[in-house]
């Protein structure tokens, strides 16, 4: 492969983590939501995200659009199957990702920014090289 299809299929990776990257974080949020109050409004995630009132609705329009989200007018939230399994999965990675910077030495604040942004572009790879390090345990990264 040139170099040149290789730059192409990397950049090509990152836009497609792009397009999922809005979808993750509001299903995660959701999710928290439902497991943190029992319910989850568009509200809580004008609130949580700190966007108006109109992008959160365009945002639950795509993904009830997509099959993650089910609701109806002034009921709260709720995800369908698929929308919770993405919850999970971006949960998971997300977990994995912080964990790791923060054996490596970063900052509990700093790690938790980081790994919000990193949980979206990490590849099956890299976490699951993520995992064999905090499963040594080793606390030395080189």
């Amino acid at each position: 492969m040139t170099a040149s299809k290789k730059r192409q299929n990397r950049h090509s990776r990152t836009r497609s983590d792009h397009a999922t990257e809005l979808a993750e974080d509001y299903v995660e949020a959701i999710a928290d939501c439902i497991e943190s109050r029992g319910s989850c409004r568009a509200v809580d995630l004008v609130k949580q995200f700190q966007v108006s009132h109109v992008t959160v609705n365009r945002t639950i329009g795509r993904l009830q659009r997509d099959g993650f989200v089910v609701t109806e007018p002034y009921a709260p939230l709720q995800l369908t199957k698929a929308g919770t399994k993405l919850a999970q999965a971006s949960r998971r990675r997300h977990e994995i990702v912080y964990q790791f910077l923060i054996e490596i030495g970063v900052g509990e604040s700093t790690a938790a920014t980081d790994s919000e942004g990193i949980e979206h572009h990490v590849s099956p790879e890299t976490l699951a090289a993520m995992q064999r390090f905090l499963k040594k345990g080793s606390g030395v990264f080189y």
